[in-house]
Formats: C-alpha cells, structure tokens, sequence
C-alpha cells in the first residue's frame, strides 16, 4: 500500500491542498475547491436535494466531480446523507448545522460579486433560486404592516416567491396568484436591486420591470 492512502489517511491530494496552519488556511482547505461553495448554495436555497437536483442548479459540473466534492462535505462534517423513503426513494443531500453556518459566507461573495454581473454575458446560465441568497438577507421594514408576496421572474427561468409577514421574509420556488408586486427582468438587475447595490428607480430605468405595489417592495430592500 502506498503511505498516505490507507484508511483513516488524509491522502496525497488532501496533503496537496493543505494551505497552511491558520483558521483561514484551513477553511479553504475544507471548502475553498471549485463547486464547493456553490454545492452549499443549492442546499441552502433548496434544502434536501438529490444528486439530479444538484446537477440541474450547477450548469457544467461533471457528475463524478459532484460525487467527489458531495464526499468531501460529507467528510467535513458539512452535509449529511440520508435515504428518502418511498416513493421518493433516493438519497437526499442537506447541510448540517455547521454546513448551514456558511450562510454569511455565502451572502458576502454574492454581494462581491454583484459588480461582475453588470455587464452579463450571454452565453451565461441563470437560475432564479440563486436569488434565494440576496433575498435571505432583507428585512422587514415595516413589520407593523399587512402581510404581502413578491414575484420575481428572471428572464427565461423559474420563478422566486418572497413572503413578508410580521416582520419576517422567507422565500420559496414557484408563483402565486394575486402577488403584493412583482419584479421581472434580467438577473443582473433583479440581484443588484435585492443586495441595494441598485436603487430601484434606476433599476426599473435600467430595464427591471415593476408591477404592482412600489410600496411593497421598497418595504424589504436594504436602505
């Protein structure tokens, strides 16, 4: 046997990775390889999801590279596997609660990055869940107020539900029937406008289209 691939071993690749002894060198360790964080993403965004599921919300990923990293958070203490019974029956992927402790992690990059999609390209690909991350990070503004649903509609792709209601905001995939207001438009726009990157009169200017309540939607956008 070759030393450093037995059981229990780190192996040659893990030792490879190794940036360091300090907490943020070993962070990147754990979770600083391509499609890590965005496996986090779609499990924060969807909860329980299969591999399919995985694989339909990260365009381009090999499935055996998404076998590798789904282990790796395994091993790190970040996922959990469980078998989904029937009819379902399959294994389902969700975050611990160490795993789901990345979720501010994940909402900085997402503002960090939001200058890069000014200027979209379009050969890029979009799913409006990935909306779910800005949209996590709104508040209430006016918990005193009746309850309302935002819609939001990606050009091309699903649709993104935002409640309000007593002072809290959750979000969900699908569509309403009679939305407080709605927000529809390219993807660079709608997340520029959820992280107040981009006040909305300029983004509606910009292409955003806006209907319903003005009112409701500034009621959750950061100020």
């Amino acid at each position: 046997m070759t030393p450093g691939t037995g059981p229990g071993s780190a192996g040659p690749a893990a030792a490879l990775r190794t940036r360091g002894d300090n907490p943020g060198a070993k962070a990147l360790d754990s979770i600083g390889d391509r499609w890590t964080l965005l496996i986090v993403r779609e499990l924060l965004a969807l909860g329980p999801c299969r591999h399919t599921d995985l694989r339909n919300g990260l365009p381009g990923i090999a499935s055996n590279l998404l076998v590798d990293r789904l282990r790796e958070l395994e091993e790190a203490g970040l996922i959990h596997r469980e078998a989904a019974p029937p009819p379902v029956a399959t294994t389902l992927f969700s975050l611990t609660e160490r795993g789901r402790t990345l979720e501010p992690v994940l909402q900085e990059l997402s503002r960090w990055g939001i200058p890069l999609l000014r200027e979209p390209d379009g050969s890029d690909t979009f799913r409006t869940h990935w909306l779910d991350m800005p949209a996590r990070a709104l508040t209430d503004h006016r918990p005193d107020q009746p309850a309302i649903a935002l819609q939001l509609h990606a050009d091309g792709n699903e649709d993104l539900v935002i409640e309000v209601k007593d002072g809290s905001v959750h979000t969900h995939a699908g569509r309403v029937d009679h939305p407080t207001a709605s927000l529809t438009g390219p993807p660079h726009l709608l997340a520029a406008t959820l992280l107040g990157d981009l006040d909305l009169s300029a983004a509606v200017q910009q292409g955003l289209r806006l209907s319903g309540e003005h009112e409701a939607v500034i009621r959750i956008l950061p100020r």
